[in-house]
C-alpha cells in the first residue's frame, strides 16, 4: 500500500545519515522530521496548528520554539533563531506556518506533484478537497486486508486505519486534506530517487 513501511524505514535511516553531514539549519530540521518517517513533517504541522490559539496561522518566535520542543526536535536556540529569520521574510516577528511547512517539505518535481494530485482526486470521490471514509468506499478494497479477512476489523475500521496513515500521529480526525496527502507523499518521495520509479509506484498503488 502507499508509502510502505520499507520506504519509511529507508527514508528514516537515510535522513539520520544525512543529518550528521549537513550544516544547513532548515535542512537539519527537515531531516529530523523525516527521520520519523513519512508523517514527520505533517506531525510538526499539527503541533503548530494546536498551538495557534487565535487561528492566525502565524507563529511568533516563542511559539515556534515551543512547538519544536513539544515535538522533541533537537535544536539549539541559535539554530532556531536562524531558521525563524529565514522564514520571517518581512521581518514582522511572525512566520506563516503554512509557508513554513511547504518550504520544509522535501522538494518534489512537477511530475511527482501531478501524480500525487491525480491519486488524491481519484480518492476524493465527492470532490470537496477532503478524503473521508465515505470517499474510500468503492475506491479502496478493504476485503483484501488481513484484519478484515480474519474477522478482527470491519470494513470501516480498515478504511479508518488507512486514512490514519496520512493523518498526523497526534490528531487523527479521519479526514485527509490535500496538504496532508502532499506532505505524506513528500516524505515517501524523499526516499525514491527517480521520478519514473515514483510515478510507477503511485500508478500501481492507486491504479491510475
Amino acid at each position: 500500500m502507499p508509502g510502505t513501511a520499507r520506504h519509511d524505514r529507508e527514508m528514516a535511516i537515510q535522513a539520520k545519515r544525512n543529518l550528521s553531514k549537513t550544516t544547513d539549519p532548515v535542512e537539519r530540521l527537515r531531516l529530523q522530521c523525516l527521520a520519523r518517517g513519512s508523517a514527520g513533517i505533517k506531525g510538526l504541522g499539527r503541533v503548530f496548528r494546536i498551538m495557534d490559539d487565535d487561528n492566525s496561522r502565524t507563529l511568533d518566535f516563542k511559539e515556534f520554539v515551543k512547538g519544536l520542543n513539544d515535538y522533541a526536535v533537537m535544536i539549539d536556540k541559535e539554530e532556531a533563531q536562524e531558521i525563524f529569520r529565514i522564514f520571517d521574510k518581512d521581518g514582522s516577528g511572525t512566520i506563516d506556518f503554512d509557508e513554513f511547512l511547504v518550504t520544509l517539505r522535501p522538494p518534489m518535481s512537477k511530475a511527482r506533484k501531478e501524480i500525487i494530485m491525480q491519486a488524491f482526486r481519484k480518492l476524493d470521490k465527492s470532490g470537496d478537497g477532503v478524503i473521508t471514509i465515505e470517499d474510500l468506499r468503492g475506491v479502496y478494497n478493504a476485503k483484501h486486508h488481513p484484519k478484515y479477512q480474519n474477522g478482527d476489523w470491519t470494513e470501516d475500521q480498515v478504511f479508518r486505519a488507512f486514512l490514519d496513515n496520512f493523518d498526523s500521529p497526534y490528531d487523527k480526525d479521519g479526514k485527509v486534506t490535500t496538504e496532508e496527502f502532499m506532505n505524506y507523499y513528500a516524505g515517501v518521495s524523499a526516499s525514491i530517487d527517480t521520478d519514473v520509479y515514483f510515478i510507477v509506484m503511485m500508478k500501481n498503488a492507486w491504479k491510475l
